[in-house]
């Protein structure tokens, strides 16, 4: 074994952006959607279930949970109410929780409302990616959902495109969901800037919020009902039937790959002799006369140590590299974390 201490000059930092599909279908546009019956059929369908590619009723293909959708009202309106011996906790029901984790999740504060541009909404509907999904974040520019109802259809997609500066919530960087597509916005029909943007965009924690208002009597007019009492239309079915009738969603994910480039270089004079022990005598000679000035030696492994001479990495040639005095070399080595 032969040491050579690397120089600063050896060494190169990069990092570069991995982008993929997101899907489970390995595209960035997702045209079909299902629900498992038997979760909408649930007393928590009313609030709450997962989409699929395929239909998970269908045993012969494989179906994957590629997001989640949930509604959640700031005053509990669309559910049931809580009861408590027999007694109704007003205002209190499972979409209130819903609304409440994710102003908590993304704002780090229970009491801090969602507001769309400079309006608030009581109501939102949310649509979590399965984490499974992407590795780092999503990339912003890529989200663009078809929603669809009779007679009606709208296009939405994040702003990062058209924005100088991002930003920041507790839950990372935050862009508004606006009319358009491909991450550049267009001009809308019939939506009233009353509404202020049609939702929030959180690629750091895979969260699409949309402003519930908006949706309903900003201009695309998405069926709902603010009863307390948990009947009439499902807000949540009414939103989800949107995404099926609209038949388009696309997406990506983002990841940041950092490399370390160590270039290992062996000059002629340097590494011709093997260090293998067989190949010296008792006396400390070399085994065979012919090593002496026409040595050979291969090079299969790289072991890279602290300055304490502890091993931290191994990097394996593909194939043995022949060495002597007449030849040098150089061996990039490529770290990514």
């Amino acid at each position: 074994m032969s040491f050579k201490r690397l120089d600063p000059e050896d060494i190169s930092i990069s990092a570069e952006s991995v982008v993929a599909p997101l899907w489970s279908t390995d595209t960035k546009d997702l045209k079909t959607f299902f629900t498992a019956s038997g979760q909408v059929a649930s007393n928590t369908g009313k609030y709450y279930y997962e989409v699929y590619e395929n239909n998970p009723a269908n045993l012969t293909v494989p179906a994957n949970v590629q997001f989640a959708i949930a509604y959640g009202h700031k005053d509990g309106k669309g559910a049931a109410p809580y009861t408590t011996a027999a007694q109704s906790v007003p205002g209190k029901s499972a979409t209130s929780t819903i609304y409440g984790q994710y102003r908590n999740l993304i704002f780090g504060d229970e009491e801090t409302d969602f507001i769309f541009g400079s309006a608030a909404s009581s109501d939102i509907y949310v649509i979590t990616l399965d984490r499974a999904r992407y590795k780092e974040k999503l990339l912003p520019g890529s989200f663009n959902l078809k929603l669809a109802r009779t007679g009606q259809t709208l296009e939405l997609t994040d702003n990062s495109r058209d924005l100088i500066t991002v930003s920041y919530v507790d839950a990372g960087r935050v862009y508004d969901i606006v009319e358009g597509k491909d991450g550049k916005a267009t001009t809308g029909t019939g939506f009233s800037t009353n509404y202020g943007s049609y939702g929030k965009f959180l690629p750091d924690v895979g969260i699409v919020v949309l402003n519930g208002k908006a949706l309903q009597d900003g201009g695309f007019g998405l069926a709902h009902n603010d009863l307390e009492d948990g009947s009439g239309i499902s807000n949540l079915e009414s939103f989800y039937n949107a995404i099926q009738l609209g038949a388009s969603s696309s997406l990506q994910s983002e990841e940041t790959i950092s490399s370390n480039y160590v270039f290992v270089r062996v000059r002629n004079s340097e590494f011709n002799y093997t260090t293998n022990p067989s190949n010296i005598t008792s006396s400390g000679e070399l085994r065979h006369n012919i090593m002496i000035n026409t040595p050979q030696a291969y090079i299969t492994t790289v072991g890279m140590y602290n300055d304490n001479n502890d091993l931290l990495g191994v990097a394996k040639l593909s194939r043995p590299l022949l060495k002597d005095f007449t030849k040098e070399a150089l061996i990039r080595i490529k770290l990514d974390y």
